[in-house]
């Protein structure tokens, strides 16, 4: 298996956790260091820690995985045009941070595991490779 890219969506999942399909998976590819994590991924699982205990235990974790600076001024220019083709096909609720994530995939190829269903539309018009 290549690497993959895990979503916030899941992390909240696995850091309370959760015993969802997404959450055992990712329990499992833990095992085989196969996990990614992008800056921005990165930044919104940590801001949502209220304990400090467990935000430094997180901190600790996330920051061995392999993590992906994702925004620069070509991949902005990527992700635009990603947004305006979901656009086009009458998808308006798109947040930036999830064009980011997804597009990102997209252009490196890596599978995404995610429980948000924002990313559906990602896979259905542009590609993007699920990873579950």
């Amino acid at each position: 298996m290549n690497m993959i890219i895990v979503d916030t969506s899941v992390w909240i999942d696995y850091f309370n956790g959760k015993d969802t399909t997404h959450c055992e998976f990712l329990d499992n590819v833990l095992k085989f260091n196969q996990i990614g994590i992008c800056d921005l991924i990165l930044m919104e699982v940590l801001q949502g820690f209220k304990n400090d205990k467990d935000y430094l235990s997180a901190k600790s974790a996330l920051s061995n995985l392999p993590i992906f600076n994702i925004i620069n001024k070509d991949n902005a220019i990527i992700y635009a045009d990603y947004h305006r083709t979901l656009r086009k096909q009458g998808i308006n609720t798109i947040k930036s941070n999830h064009v980011m994530i997804a597009g990102f995939c997209i252009q490196q190829d890596l599978p995404l595991l995610f429980s948000d269903s924002d990313f559906l539309p990602f896979c259905k018009h542009l590609g993007l490779k699920l990873a579950l």
